[in-house]
């Protein structure tokens, strides 16, 4: 038997009520995922409200199409919105990819109260850019956590965490979408198992590691190639494909993505060689072979076509 936070007690065999709060292709993975094993009963889908002029959220679109009831408050400030929640008499609230914020009254609805994930190890990267930083910062390790959520930002002790390897050549698509997205969506059968057994456990954060970056934007990503080539690599990569690191021509924006790193020696910031498998460009201690770009008003090509239409060649400096 199980005791929720308002003392009654249940037996781990008894069918949990979820509802499910999130956004995008994982909230909706996740929502799909629960209703697919079928060991506990959806009764709820909570998601942010429609924004004008673009398509509703696939959360949304999904759980209508399942015949779920969808609610979008812009916030949880009055009575009237808790109590719609609670209306629900839900045992738990998975909150998987949401950027709302839920105050304590809200999160403490659910007999269980509330489990939110997070793409990290935390304590560390908290913040809404947690897959790009360990990347960007050379770090070889990097996962996901669910976690108790407080009124602190991706602060709270952790109910269960999931480590992997950052390769050396891993952007954010290698990071997250082959590897944290598909174990985290797995994951939520044995976080709600863990509920369900009455036992979930409790990891407390360790403040002293605890690291926060700030969202992941074009003016942290400008690329320096007079850095050493390791740091101009991690960031090309923890920034492939969102946001999207940058250098210019002659003045003019261009994004760099897909890119490889190379031995050689030279000017840093000169073009060592355009080809059709790149444009290689000389840091300092080590090379970086582009291959694809995105100048600014035009769609992502191949880094030797950009090269033969802005007069790139061998010599020419990049960035200023």
């Amino acid at each position: 038997m199980a005791e929720d936070n308002r003392g009654i007690w249940r037996k781990p065999s008894d069918k949990m009520r979820l509802i499910v709060m999130g956004q995008q292709a994982f909230g909706k993975d996740v929502l799909a995922k629960l209703l697919d094993e079928g060991r506990d009963e959806v009764v709820a889908v909570y998601c942010e409200p429609d924004k004008e002029g673009k398509p509703a959220d696939p959360i949304k679109a999904f759980a209508l199409e399942k015949g779920l009831p969808v609610e979008q408050p812009a916030n949880f400030d009055d009575k009237a919105t808790l109590d719609k929640l609670a209306s629900y008499d839900a045992d738990l609230m998975v909150m998987a990819f949401v950027n709302v914020f839920v105050p304590e009254a809200a999160r403490d609805t659910p007999r269980f109260g509330s489990i939110c994930f997070h793409p990290s190890l935390l304590p560390l990267h908290r913040g809404p850019s947690a897959v790009n930083w360990p990347i960007i910062m050379g770090s070889a390790k990097s996962g996901y956590s669910w976690f108790y959520p407080s009124d602190g930002l991706d602060e709270g002790d952790s109910l269960m965490q999931w480590e992997c390897d950052i390769a050396p050549d891993d952007t954010v698509i290698d990071l997250y979408f082959k590897k944290i997205y598909p174990s985290a969506v797995d994951s939520i059968m044995e976080v709600c198992e863990l509920f369900r057994t009455g036992n979930p456990p409790r990891i407390v954060a360790d403040e002293a590691q605890a690291t926060y970056e700030r969202r992941c934007t074009a003016k942290h990503v400008k690329i320096d190639w007079n850095k050493p080539v390791s740091q101009v690599y991690d960031l090309i990569r923890g920034t492939n494909p969102s946001p999207g690191a940058w250098t210019t021509l002659n003045g003019a924006q261009v994004q760099v993505f897909d890119c490889r790193r190379e031995p050689g020696d030279g000017i840093s910031s000169k073009v060592t060689a355009v080809s059709e498998e790149g444009v290689t460009v000389q840091c300092i201690g080590g090379r970086i072979r582009i291959m694809r770009v995105r100048p600014v008003g035009s769609d992502k090509m191949a880094a030797h076509e950009w090269a033969a239409q802005a007069g790139v060649e061998k010599g020419t400096a990049l960035g200023e």
